[in-house]
């Protein structure tokens, strides 16, 4: 009995409803009347084997596609080489460039290698990769495909 009336209270209560004082003291009442070792009024006890299997194994959570949707490289316009500086531990200067690829996004790439011929306009090849050391960058520059050089081979 004392369950039914406290019910209403409750759903009031969820709902974001002002309490009357009456109604906070029937409900101080009812909460006394029942022993402390009783479960929360909220809580959810587990699924038990009959309902686990008429639901079925629970599907695994959808993996994002990613800058590149997808696909292993794209074809990306430069808008702006520009120079970042690494986390920590590392000093050395990384050469980035902010490109606008085929899908229509943008994002920050790495440039490999020793020196590079890159600038605004140029059309390259991005590939997912991420580096390390630079917060945000996940794609890199293939080499020697379109506008990019390949790496200049040092002379002896």
């Amino acid at each position: 009995m004392a369950s039914w009336g406290l019910r209403p209270i409750l759903s009031s209560l969820l709902q974001g409803k002002l309490m009357t004082t009456a109604a906070h003291l029937q409900m101080t009442c009812v909460s006394r009347l029942a022993p402390s070792w009783t479960a929360p009024l909220f809580s959810r006890s587990m699924a038990t084997l009959n309902q686990m299997h008429r639901q079925g194994k629970p599907r695994p959570p959808h993996k994002s596609e990613g800058l590149t949707s997808g696909r292993p490289q794209l074809k990306a316009v430069i808008l702006k080489t520009m120079i970042r500086k690494p986390k920590k531990p590392n000093s050395a200067n990384r050469r980035c460039a902010r490109v606008r690829m085929s899908n229509g996004k943008e994002a920050v790439v790495y440039i490999p290698g020793e020196g590079h011929n890159l600038q605004e306009h140029n059309v390259v090849m991005v590939q997912g990769g991420r580096t390390q050391d630079l917060p945000g960058v996940k794609l890199t520059v293939v080499r020697g495909k379109y506008d990019c050089a390949h790496v200049v081979k040092k002379k002896q």
